[in-house]
């Protein structure tokens, strides 16, 4: 058997000849849709955990003491929880 040897087909340019490459066109993409409207949002809850009363703010609910300022503990009928770090403080029962 005769064994051909792979030949690839390349033009000689002349020196000082710049050569165009074909670059192929994108395909034309179709138009993009409405952006659909946001929901309104509800009125933030923060408003729940402070109290404002003679130009002086309380804090109706406990900061967790892990997490720092604006951290608030949620309440629970039998504990205090942080719902950012887990941090768990247990109420005391009368027994």
């Amino acid at each position: 058997m005769i064994e051909e040897e792979a030949t690839t087909e390349v033009e000689e340019v002349p020196e000082g000849e710049q050569v165009e490459e074909q670059v192929e066109e994108k395909p034309v993409s179709k138009p993009k849709g409405k952006r659909q409207k946001r929901k309104a949002r509800f009125s933030p809850q923060i408003y729940k955990f402070y109290k404002v009363d003679d130009d002086k703010v309380t804090r109706l609910r406990k900061e967790c003491p892990r997490c720092g300022k604006g951290n608030f503990l949620a309440e629970h009928s039998d504990r205090l929880s942080c719902g950012k770090c887990g941090y768990a403080d247990f109420k005391k029962t009368k027994n």
